[in-house]
């Protein structure tokens, strides 16, 4: 008796096992979700939720071109608190994207890497500035390597 009530416990833990596996979601959350957390935590002047969700190493490695800002010379950061420092408080690029409205648009996925549409309106000046930001998974999560911006105006 005692073997019949070993082999149902065990019979139970495979199968317990097997639909815990079957209900999970496999890979990381979707590129547009780790976006929204990113605004989210520049809005809560987050430095350690958005470390998690940028490329830093990635962000600094763009020196031709402002990785944030439609500049004619490009800010270069070459510690990764500054760029965090930009993205919070009273930083250049917080100032200027909390300023316009943010609209999160269409996302693209290509294996490992992706791209998601972002829209900054300008109301008042009747313009809005295009971006998409490209992610890529690192370290099973998405995470964000790239602002590139491209002004496209808008009436």
């Amino acid at each position: 008796m005692n073997m019949k009530l070993h082999i149902a416990a065990l019979s139970f833990l495979v199968v317990a096992l097997i639909l815990s596996m079957g209900c999970s979601k496999s890979g990381p959350p979707d590129p547009k979700s780790a976006v929204i957390s990113f605004f989210g935590a520049m809005e809560k002047d987050d430095k350690a939720g958005l470390a998690h969700l940028l490329d830093l190493p990635e962000l600094m490695r763009n020196i031709n071109e402002d990785y944030a800002l439609q500049t004619d010379s490009p800010r270069v950061f070459t510690n990764p608190l500054d760029l965090l420092d930009d993205l919070t408080g009273e930083g250049q690029t917080k100032t200027r994207w909390f300023a316009l409205q943010r609209i999160i648009g269409d996302t693209e996925v290509q294996g490992e890497t992706a791209s998601v549409e972002v829209t900054f309106v300008d109301k008042e000046g009747s313009r809005g500035y295009r971006t998409k930001f490209g992610l890529h998974i690192k370290n099973g999560k998405w995470k964000i390597y790239s602002f590139k911006t491209i002004e496209d105006a808008k009436s």
